[in-house]
């Protein structure tokens, strides 16, 4: 009798001997790549910097882990990196893939079609991962194109950054993310299909957004520099839009993000409860304190303004109404900054690209530098900050296991000098390396 105990109990523990063995044979991840960092960011939110850094990519291109030393695996590639300043892929909060600014803008609004804007977006999207950038948040383009270049990037069949799209901007009829500046019979075809009146119809739009596949929602509270129309920079949205906005998009699980310059429609925008605001150019006091009440960012895009104001100044690409506005926002940018900074309310990395030319994306580092952060804070932004607004913590912003491997390399020092990320030399994203120099 005890025997047979002895040999069941014997059974059933190589049983289980052989089922634990499985399952760890099973869940042993494969590793694809191995990066060799000579200097890696090891926690952008201390700025903990190591060196002879092996940094271990998984074939379903996330990282592993990180280990000290330059270590090999058996049928791992060794991706070279030990003289380079390696980092998490940087964040873009707030682009336009599918178009860029230029003279031509006004012609191509009725010459071009969403395909074209599709296509265009697909160079734009290369252009904008060369840069570094591996996770941009797109706000403001044609459904079809942007949700199309979304799904290409995803399954691997075009180069780009991971893309958060909001698709087409719910805008008040009229407004800045209206059609603007052409005839009546123009206009109608136009316009937007996001343009709503009245809270009913802010609700219906917004509801609708999100069935055509918005990641988030970007409302247009104020006007706009780049609106063809002398509307000025306020208030635009109503304060029952704002909050039907706002209902309807948190009640199906989406974060809404405010254009917004006049500090009347920030601030009313906040009130209604948006999650963060794009540009804030005119922010005050109550801005700020309104900003620091929850999970809230805001989203700066200097960049913008410090470009449209030297082509105010060249002239040949504005019309006259966007002129005189986009004369006064660079500065009015950096000061809001620099007023930002002091509040201590946080910033999420954004350039608005599209209105610059894509790949620049990295000249704001210098930008948020000169307004009086430190070059860390600055990458603060465009990684674990930018991450945490975008909703995607635990998938970008480190380079830590079981996040996407999303990293690139420099040479010399970000830390001590941002200008260094305008040239970037290795790019990986989701585990496969589209630049290495």
């Amino acid at each position: 009798m005890l025997r047979r105990s002895f040999l069941a109990l014997s059974a059933i523990g190589a049983a289980f001997a052989l089922t634990t063995s499985g399952f760890a044979q099973e869940e042993a991840p494969q590793v694809a790549s191995i990066i060799h960092a000579g200097r890696l960011l090891a926690d952008p939110t201390t700025g903990r910097v190591l060196t002879q850094q092996s940094i271990l990519v998984g074939v379903d291109g996330r990282i592993i882990g990180v280990e000290a030393g330059y270590v090999e695996r058996p049928g791992a590639t060794i991706v070279d990196q030990r003289n380079r300043f390696v980092l998490p892929g940087l964040i873009d909060s707030h682009v336009h893939l599918t178009s860029e600014l230029g003279p031509n803008q006004f012609i191509e609004e009725v010459t071009l079609t969403e395909s074209d804007a599709a296509m265009r977006g697909v160079e734009n999207a290369r252009k904008t991962l060369m840069a570094g950038f591996t996770t941009v948040a797109d706000l403001g383009a044609p459904n079809d194109s942007i949700f199309a270049l979304r799904r290409a990037v995803a399954e691997n069949r075009v180069a780009g950054p991971r893309i958060m799209a909001s698709g087409s901007s719910v805008t008040p009829d009229g407004g800045h993310g209206d059609a603007n500046g052409f005839s009546p019979h123009v206009v109608d075809v136009l316009r937007s299909i996001s343009a709503c009146s009245g809270a009913d119809g802010c609700r219906r739009a917004t509801r609708r957004q999100i069935q055509a596949g918005a990641d988030v929602i970007k409302i247009t509270a104020t006007g706009g520099v780049l609106s063809n129309t002398a509307a000025g920079l306020g208030q635009q949205l109503s304060d029952p839009e704002l909050e039907a906005i706002v209902d309807a998009a948190h009640a199906m699980g989406r974060r809404v993000t405010a254009h917004a310059h006049g500090v009347g429609g920030i601030n009313a925008a906040l009130r209604a409860g948006v999650d963060s605001i794009e540009h804030g150019t005119y922010s005050d006091a109550e801005t700020f304190r309104l900003l620091r009440q929850g999970n809230r960012y805001i989203v700066p895009t200097m960049m913008a303004g410090w470009w449209v104001t030297q082509l105010a100044e060249q002239g040949g690409t504005l019309s006259p109404a966007q002129t005189e506005k986009a004369r006064s926002i660079g500065p009015a940018l950096l000061a809001m900054m620099r007023r930002a900074r002091a509040a201590g309310v946080r910033v999420a990395y954004g350039t608005d690209s599209g209105v610059s030319p894509h790949g620049m994306n990295a000249r704001e580092f210098q930008l948020i530098v000169e307004a009086g952060f430190s070059p860390l804070q600055a990458i603060q932004m465009a990684t674990v900050n930018a991450a945490d607004h975008l909703q995607l913590n635990g998938t970008a912003g480190r380079i830590a296991a079981g996040y996407a491997a999303d990293i690139i390399a420099v040479d010399g020092d970000p830390l001590a000098d941002v200008a260094t990320l305008m040239n970037v030399r290795f790019v990986m994203a989701r585990g496969a390396v589209h630049k290495s120099e």
